[in-house]
């Protein structure tokens, strides 16, 4: 798992947040996935927590969780909608099971997500999950 090389082991909670962080980092530009695919993903692998789990850790990222993401970086959009160092968390890529972002960051997250090309819903409001849910499968040789 995400263990820090050096330091102590990891807490359940920053081992939970770890595994979170690491499935939103690997979610590709220009697709989304829900909180509660983030929650099944991780929970296949660690056998607990949920989509508010998720939310909670997304919540904490940029500070409380900051020391589990390289270089710290908590995952502001750049220039160019993506991660400002390229290594940071792109919390804009997670929403809800209605494809909404979080309400009191829906302007900066619609505006990452139009910048890398996501598939939005008619009123721009809410990503079109039907087109741009991304599961890791995707990835996978064979598949």
């Amino acid at each position: 798992m995400n263990q820090p090389s050096s330091g102590p082991p990891l807490t359940d909670v920053e081992e939970y947040a770890a595994a979170v962080l690491d499935a939103v980092r690997s979610i590709p530009s220009g697709r989304a996935m829900t909180y509660g695919l983030i929650a099944e993903i991780v929970g296949e692998e660690l056998g607990r927590g949920g989509p508010r789990q998720v939310g909670s850790v997304l919540a904490g990222s940029g500070s409380r969780y900051a020391h589990l993401v390289p270089d710290g970086d908590g995952g502001r959009p750049g220039e160019d909608g993506g991660p400002a160092d390229g290594e940071g968390v792109p919390w804009w890529r997670v929403v809800n099971a209605a494809g909404s972002p979080p309400p009191h960051h829906l302007t900066e997250a619609l505006d990452a997500l139009r910048a890398e090309g996501c598939p939005l819903s008619k009123d721009g409001r809410r990503v079109n999950l039907r087109r741009a849910v991304w599961f890791p499968e995707d990835d996978e040789p064979n598949h």
